[in-house]
């Protein structure tokens, strides 16, 4: 009877999982005095590739540059056939990812560094994107521009 019986559902299969309380003790995860000097896949950080991803709510724009800031790839949704209103959707967005991921790693990139601009529905995706195209993030910074003193609200309509 017990062999007739489904096997018990241990989740997806290559589903990651992470016990939160074990990596937070272990030090590695945040950023210390040390981290540009320490080696990701014999590389130092501050010499590991940048991909840019610009989230605006009408395109998402994705570039990978080297450490120094020099253009190496660009890809947008535009470019990818995506027009119109399309092109601010996050399926464009990670479908601009996997295709740059891909055209990165054709080229050798293995690993790279990963800096977000911009408040479009792209931002997520796009990691994600990066991700399923075989590139390795080491970081995720948030670059998004915050004005504290933004200008003055239209006046109110008058009926």
């Amino acid at each position: 009877m017990l062999a007739s019986m489904p096997v018990k559902d241990e989740g997806t299969e290559g589903e990651k999982s992470i016990i939160v309380d074990a990596t937070i003790k272990s030090k590695d995860i945040y950023p210390d005095e040390d981290t540009p000097n320490k080696l990701f896949g014999g590389i130092p950080f501050s010499d590991l590739p940048i991909c840019h991803i610009r989230a605006s709510p009408n395109n998402t724009i994705l570039s990978v540059t080297d450490s120094k800031g020099g253009v190496k790839m660009l890809r947008s949704c535009g470019m990818e056939g995506f027009k119109n209103t399309r092109k601010g959707t996050n399926i464009a967005a990670q479908a601009t990812a996997i295709s740059l991921s891909t055209a990165a790693v054709t080229k050798g990139y293995k690993m790279v560094r990963v800096k977000v601009q911009g408040l479009g529905p792209g931002r997520m995706s796009a990691i994600k994107g990066l991700q399923m195209g075989g590139l390795d993030i080491i970081s995720i910074t948030d670059n998004t521009k915050v004005s504290w003193n933004p200008p003055r609200p239209r006046k109110q309509k008058k009926l």
